[in-house]
């Protein structure tokens, strides 16, 4: 008896010594959703709307906690495109207690039924420049024949899956990393009559009424997308709404650490479609901010 009680006291103790192992990292244990922006043109209204900000820095990223409304939050820059999201998603995740992730930023417009200022909320999000590279034989690029191509190819780039670590000799193979639902609906339902902005601050005016888009798809990689033979390529091959250069890798994180993730990318840009100069130089900030103000409603009122 004397046995079996030491035992169930030695079980109990390395329970609390893993238990504060896990949770000896974390600066603080609130429950927060994690607002993420990708560069700083992006994040002058969410800091504006965090009450009782406080900062954190963590390996050089700053981590601001507040509220927006009455919800906690945490809110940073993760850095421009894959690496920099996927690594500061996760050591937001590492330090702070987060139980949802939303993102809100620009990106290039691929659906031609979207226009610039209108907002895209999809689905699910890809890794579209996950890719072969392939060699050229007799005037045709052809990829090795020991790799899977499980899409068509654009040139010499063949898309590819993202492969998942999973402790087995077979990693999972994923191209979709899909929102959360429940994110979606309530964002379906709190935004459904949403107040958008058309005009910038030096009164370069949109000829039309932007709108919100919920559903279908977007993509994202390392490069920015001026192409418009890419861009049909993404819309004909993926489906695709919008591209960027983070969410797809947030989506990654969120996935292995299962924790949901929503985004809202308002289009700066036609990603090359436009008639001439790219617009995001001049349509940026007025794409950010329809984005922001979108998302801060959306948190106030996110169950």
């Amino acid at each position: 008896m004397m046995v079996d009680n030491m035992k169930r006291i030695l079980t109990f103790f390395m329970a609390c010594i893993l238990c504060s192992s896990v949770f000896a990292h974390k600066i603080d244990a609130t429950s927060r959703t994690a607002i993420v922006c990708a560069f700083q043109p992006e994040i002058p209204e969410l800091l504006a709307a965090l009450k009782d900000s406080k900062q954190h820095i963590v390996n050089r990223t700053v981590f601001y906690t507040g509220k927006i409304g009455d919800k906690d939050v945490v809110l940073f820059l993760s850095g421009m495109s894959m690496v920099n999201a996927a690594m500061t998603t996760q050591m937001a995740l590492d330090h702070f207690n987060v139980k949802n992730i939303v993102f809100s930023g620009i990106a290039g417009g691929v659906n031609p039924a979207l226009s610039i200022g209108d907002v895209s909320v999809p689905d699910q999000w890809g890794q579209y420049l996950e890719s072969i590279m392939a060699r050229e034989v007799n005037g045709k690029f052809v990829a090795p024949g020991f790799l899977k191509t499980p899409y068509p190819n654009f040139g010499m780039i063949y898309p590819q899956d993202v492969q998942i670590a999973n402790g087995t000799a077979n990693p999972e193979e994923k191209f979709w990393f899909k929102v959360d639902a429940n994110l979606l609906a309530q964002a379906k339902t709190i935004l459904a009559k949403p107040a958008l902005d058309r005009c910038t601050a030096d009164k370069h005016c949109l000829s039309h009424n932007p709108k919100i888009i919920f559903g279908g798809n977007g993509v994202s990689g390392q490069s920015f997308m001026d192409n418009a033979a890419l861009r049909q390529f993404a819309s004909d091959t993926f489906k695709a709404n919008v591209v960027d250069m983070e969410s797809a890798a947030i989506g990654h994180v969120a996935y292995v650490n299962s924790v949901p993730f929503i985004v809202f990318r308002s289009v700066s840009d036609l990603a090359g479609g436009g008639a001439g100069e790219n617009e995001e130089g001049t349509f940026f900030a007025l794409a950010a901010k329809n984005s922001s103000q979108l998302v801060i409603q959306y948190v106030k009122a996110l169950q």
